[in-house]
């Protein structure tokens, strides 16, 4: 099985400088054949390519998006069958189309033993909006149908300004993982596990949302004989639904309005959170955990929800401090479980975990971009947003 892995991007964002760190960090032992689609670029420089021990198609013949789509496939199904590599890397004309790429790609794909692996998109943070205006059908095409979005030239970026750019292409791709670390700052191998869908914000959210199931699970296990005490107990005592934070059980009327039905206890309430604003799609499957009496007063049916970020955004120890503190308040929903990584600002990183009134600082390595997660119910996104987004 041979991986096709695509590196789009307009002239000069980037794409060689992303291509190399790949080669020699990641992809070095590997056979990897690259494909250059040349349209007025200078080419990776040959000397780099000979010691790397790469095998170079230059198709030199004009730009693939047009009616050399067909030309290309043939060439792809040449470089294939010529040299059987492990990967494959295609880095377009920088006025290509993503979609016709991974069309021509697709096509040969059906015949041999080939699978696309990644589709990037290398954007200069600097010129984002100017290519979004005066290239918008070629530039928006590279962004939608990228996968992971490298941002480049973020450190002579204004974070106002890469804050702006990264909200005008969620605009146009929801779901992407967008880098916004500078490449020099990362290791190849973090960059080609983005790359490859690895160490998502959505693996993070989804670990955490685990773990806390089996927690609870344990917890329910443990305290069985208590719980079925507490039921036939709570049957007389409907006061003490004001403990509830869930609110799943208060009324008829509200179980209606919140699209919940009566449940027996143990049951569970299942809501299917989906944060289309910043891309993250919350795990419904996961998000159906029980939580028997544990940090306080939640009910049985209780009902655990996720909300996430990715950031540029630098952040003091001072600042996280602060921002960790405020999750104790209530203000933001029940806060269990809050962890992540972001950029110091001076080169370091900040690594944190939280649990209710206890939490962790600590200096961590570079990753593709900052990652904060929070767990609890009834959460505050709005709130969550402005508080970490300072």
């Amino acid at each position: 099985m041979t991986k096709i892995d695509i590196v789009s991007g307009f002239l000069g964002a980037g794409k060689t400088t992303l291509i190399k760190k790949l080669l020699k960090e990641a992809l070095n032992g590997s056979k990897v054949v690259l494909i250059e689609n040349e349209f007025g670029e200078i080419g990776i420089d040959g000397g780099f390519l000979k010691e790397s021990g790469i095998e170079i198609k230059e198709m030199n013949s004009g730009c693939i998006c047009c009616s050399l789509v067909g030309d290309f496939g043939a060439s792809l199904k040449e470089v294939l069958t010529t040299y059987s590599p492990e990967r494959v890397l295609i880095e377009p004309s920088g006025v290509g189309k993503l979609s016709d790429v991974l069309k021509a790609v697709e096509d040969v794909a059906g015949d041999l033993d080939v699978e696309v692996n990644s589709a990037v998109a290398v954007v200069d943070a600097s010129k984002c909006r100017m290519y979004m205006k005066n290239f918008g059908e070629f530039f928006l095409n590279q962004v939608e149908y990228a996968g992971t979005i490298i941002l480049t030239r973020g450190d002579k970026t204004s974070t106002e300004k890469m804050n702006a750019c990264v909200e005008l292409l969620r605009e146009h791709n929801q779901k992407a993982t967008i880098i916004t670390t500078p490449l020099d700052q990362l290791d190849g191998k973090a960059v080609l596990q983005t790359i490859e869908g690895v160490d998502r914000l959505e693996d993070m959210m989804h670990e955490m949302l685990e773990q806390m199931q089996e927690e609870h699970e344990h917890h329910h296990h443990e305290h069985h004989h208590h719980e079925h005490h507490h039921e036939h107990h709570h049957e007389h005592h409907h006061e003490h639904d004001e403990h509830c934070t869930c609110g799943c059980h208060d009324h008829e009327e509200e179980h209606e309005e919140c699209g919940h039905h009566n449940h027996d206890h143990g049951e569970c309430c299942h809501h299917d959170h989906d944060h289309e604003e910043c891309g993250h799609h919350h795990h419904d499957h996961e998000e159906c955990c029980h939580h028997h009496g544990h940090h306080g007063h939640h009910h049985a049916d209780e009902v655990f929800s996720s909300w996430g970020m990715e950031t540029p955004n630098c952040y003091t120890a001072e600042e996280m401090e602060t921002i960790l503190t405020a999750l104790d308040s209530g203000e933001y929903g029940v806060i269990l479980r809050a962890k992540g990584m972001v950029p110091a600002g001076d080169g370091t990183w900040i690594y944190y975990d939280y649990v209710p009134r206890e939490h962790e600082i600590r200096e961590g390595k570079p990753t593709v971009t900052g990652k904060i997660c929070v767990i609890g119910s009834k959460l505050d996104e709005e709130k969550l947003e402005e508080l970490f987004g300072k």
